[in-house]
Parts: structure tokens; C-alpha cells; sequence
């Protein structure tokens, strides 16, 4: 059987809170690139940016981190991960790429010196994983390809090092054409090998934003957000008309 490519999915943004929706783009990109038969993902990151990124209702990284931990507590391979968190200035997202990247590739070589010398079961791994060194591909909704557009949003080189470099795994949502947002962009176009789009066979317009709006208004997000995200911001009082008139 030919190797796969081992890849790891990132999705940056602010999980304010986190939403069963985040965590459906990782199944769904994980199918999608299983099918392709070129690819086997490893794992999936999820990295909530800094309290310092400015946007209004952000609560802190400190909530924001652990709630997103609880959220995947039943998953076996998706993590979040703290460290654009702690960094004292918003970090543009090419350089959380360039870290994570680094980061993978010193965790699969230390995997892999730890096999050679195993029995057959991690033999197989290891020859499954083979001598490729692992890809590392934003995950983002198809809308972003969007805001490439957007006049002093992204500097043209880091959009060319993330299309080029890295790549994209895009989920389409009911109204978004992502087809002619790469057709609009030269760089998008000239890299559109390295675009992978993917259809959300379930449409779901879960956001955060009105999940912050509906508990503020003391309503339900039972089925919207993990049961112990809910727990979580009912002990912590997050989210409520009172905690957003002290912001």
C-alpha cells in the first residue's frame, strides 16, 4: 500500500466559546482528506488567539482554553493547544503555522526514533507513517478565502506562504462561494492544488456570536455547546448581560 502523507489540521480563531460546530469542521476535514487516499491525518489542533487580539465580548484565554478543553475531553485526536494564547501581542497566523509545523515535525522524528527499535505492531506505524515528513493545513470556513480580498487584512506574502507552503482545508457553508474566490485571486489560483474544499453535507450556522447572544438572554445552548461548557460558564458567569457590561 502507498504511504500517506502524515498531516495535522490547525484551526486558529477565538472559541468564544468553543461550539460543537468547531469541532464538526475537524470530522469533516479528517473524512474528506481520508478519502482523497493520499493522506493520513494524525491530528488536530485548536488554537484560540490571545486575549490581546482586541476583539469585543473575548473573554479571557484562561476560560477560553478550558472550555475548549472540556469540549474535547471524548475526542482521541483533537487537542487544544495554549500557545498563540500566551503570547503577549496577536500573533498573525502564518507565524502559529510556522510554529506548529516545527512542532510536528519534532514530535513525528521523536515518534519515530522510539519505533525503530520496537516490535512488528509499531513497526507497521512506523512503515504506515513511512519516511514523509508530515503537512500541517489550516483549517478554516470557506469564507476566509474571502477576506483575502479584504484591503490591508493579510500581507500578500503570508497569503502566498500559507497557500503555498502549508495549504488550506475549506468547509463551504450554505451561501459562500469559495470556487470564485479563488477564481478572483491570482495567488489563490496558481495554488488552488493545495485548496482543499470540502462540503458540509449538514448544513449547521451554529456561531459563537449567537451563542453569546442567547446567554445573554438566559436562553438554551443545550445541543449547541457540550453539556460541560454549559457547566462551565454557568460556575464561572461568563457570558451573561452583567459580565458583558464590565468588559
Amino acid at each position: 500500500m502507498k504511504s500517506r502523507i502524515p498531516l495535522v489540521l490547525l484551526a486558529c480563531g477565538s472559541f468564544n466559546p468553543i461550539t460543537n460546530m468547531h469541532m464538526r469542521l475537524f470530522e469533516l476535514a479528517r473524512d474528506h482528506l481520508h478519502q482523497t487516499g493520499r493522506y493520513q491525518v494524525i491530528e488536530g489542533i485548536i488554537s484560540p488567539v490571545s486575549d490581546n487580539y482586541g476583539k469585543k465580548g473575548l473573554v479571557s484565554a484562561r476560560h477560553r482554553i478550558a472550555m475548549a478543553q472540556l469540549a474535547l475531553e471524548t475526542s482521541d485526536w483533537i487537542r487544544v493547544d495554549p500557545w498563540e494564547s500566551e503570547q503577549e501581542k496577536w500573533t498573525e497566523t502564518v507565524k502559529v503555522l510556522r510554529h506548529h509545523y516545527n512542532e510536528s515535525l519534532r514530535s513525528l522524528h521523536f515518534r519515530k526514533e522510539l519505533m525503530k527499535n520496537n516490535g512488528p505492531t509499531e513497526r507497521a506505524t512506523e512503515d504506515f507513517l513511512s519516511s514523509l515528513d508530515p503537512e500541517l493545513k489550516l483549517l478554516c470556513g470557506a469564507d476566509i478565502l474571502k477576506t483575502f480580498s479584504t484591503p490591508n487584512l493579510w500581507k500578500e506574502e503570508h497569503i502566498k506562504e500559507i497557500v503555498e507552503k502549508f495549504g488550506l482545508v475549506c468547509i463551504s457553508r450554505a451561501g459562500s462561494d469559495p470556487v470564485q474566490y479563488i477564481s478572483e485571486s491570482e495567488i489563490l489560483t496558481q495554488f488552488q492544488h493545495n485548496i482543499h474544499l470540502v462540503a458540509e453535507w449538514i448544513q449547521n450556522e451554529i456561531s459563537a456570536t449567537h451563542i453569546r447572544h442567547a446567554l445573554c438572554k438566559g436562553l438554551s445552548v443545550k445541543y449547541l455547546i457540550p453539556d460541560s461548557v454549559i457547566s462551565y460558564i454557568k460556575h464561572y458567569n461568563i457570558y451573561t448581560e452583567e459580565s458583558e457590561r464590565e468588559k
